[in-house]
């Protein structure tokens, strides 16, 4: 294999943001993959970019910058995204009461928010039902920063943007066994080959096993299981409109643990359905170009992860979807599970084993909204942008 200026082990996303911010900056980039094709959490999401979910400071910085370099990524690919926000409902008045609070202290720390009551609500979206189970809609925080992709679509045309536009070298099905240090960079040997890069990424994402053993065990990381689902296709012309979001994951993302009205949901929920807090459940909805709807999702934590997936899992995300969303057809048409790398309070976990290796792992189930903006920052601490 030819000498490369950078080598990247991962084409998930991670890895493929840190491949389209070296190629932008004029390196020689090889991507190594050990699959076919990248199949792990990369495209086992929901395909959201998600700033309004990030606590505020650094990571809500971070992830308004990689929403900018997505934008740049899909209109420069030609690929499709929907750019339609999120909305937050609230059907429940300690759900209104979180909302209002952030709303009222949120656009003075960087989120583009505001509290809309319901009949605005109604206006945005015709999926969001005005009575259920769940109460009577009281209104809701709408949030213009969300977009959505395909992941399963995104991650699979990258590769071909890449190599097409900056020369970037893909090599699937090529598991990468070792990293060893060399003059002016290091020796990278996989199972077709050794390839001389100076500057190694790994973004193997839930592999903690093969590469760097020692230093993923030290990290604190675990891993996350996620079990999802995607509905059929809707008819032709029917749109979800902001991808959406309730009172469970008001008590999910960081973003809202600045408001002192949420240890009353909390509780309020913990009290009523103790299985929504021990499998970590909150409900997302997002919309695929197809017109699918993907439904989700749980949280496991544990080194070891299930393979079997649980139908109670599914069973309580779906009974708590049906109380905020309506469409045409809801019918299941695919189900699956994710795993990721999970730090406990870190929201990226970052290691140096040698000078010019740097490992990148867990954004935490975020890795959509942040990966883009980590590639880049990756690159400039590296001195490398």
């Amino acid at each position: 294999m030819p000498e490369t200026d950078i080598a990247i082990v991962g084409a998930g996303i991670l890895g493929l943001a840190h491949a389209c911010a070296a190629a932008k900056a004029g390196h020689t980039v090889t991507v190594f993959e050990r699959s076919p094709k990248a199949a792990g959490a990369s495209i086992r999401n929901f395909g959201m970019v998600w700033p309004v979910g990030q606590p505020h400071g650094e990571m809500l910085a971070l992830s308004l910058r990689s929403r900018e370099l997505w934008m740049e990524l899909l209109t420069a690919a030609r690929l499709p995204f929907k750019n339609t926000g999120s909305l937050h409902l609230a059907y429940a008045n300690d759900e209104a009461a979180v909302i209002h609070e952030f709303a009222a202290a949120a656009p003075a720390l960087g989120y583009s928010c505001d509290w809309l009551d319901a009949p605005r609500v109604l206006a945005k979206s015709d999926a969001v039902l005005e009575r259920s189970h769940l109460g009577t809609l009281q209104g809701g925080l709408w949030s213009d920063t969300e977009l959505t992709v395909d992941p399963r679509q995104i991650i699979a045309s990258i590769p071909a943007f890449l190599t097409e536009k900056y020369g970037v070298q893909f090599h699937f099905s090529s598991h990468v066994s070792a990293i060893e240090p060399a003059p002016a960079g290091n020796i990278v040997s996989t199972d077709s080959g050794t390839c001389h890069a100076g500057t190694v990424f790994v973004c193997s994402g839930e592999d903690f096993e093969t590469l760097y053993p020692a230093h993923f065990a030290a990290s604190g990381l675990t891993r996350c299981k996620l079990q999802m689902m995607r509905t059929a296709p809707q008819p032709a012309g029917w749109e979800l409109g902001p991808s959406l979001a309730a009172g469970l994951t008001l008590r999910f993302y960081p973003a809202f643990q600045i408001c002192k009205s949420l240890p009353a949901l909390a509780r309020r929920i913990a009290n009523e359905n103790p299985e929504l807090d021990r499998w970590f459940i909150h409900a997302l909805v997002s919309q695929t170009v197809d017109g699918a709807l993907t439904l989700g999702d749980s949280h496991e934590y544990s080194p070891a992860v299930d393979i079997f997936n649980k139908q109670q899992i599914d069973d309580l995300i779906l009974e708590y979807t049906l109380g905020f969303l309506k469409a045409p057809n809801l019918r299941i048409a695919e189900r699956w599970h994710g795993v990721y790398a999970k730090h406990p309070t870190k929201p990226l976990v970052t290691m140096s084993p040698s000078e010019r290796v740097r490992i990148v792992a867990s954004p935490g189930g975020s890795g959509m909204t942040l990966s883009m903006g980590v590639g880049e920052r990756s690159l400039i601490e590296m001195g490398l942008l």
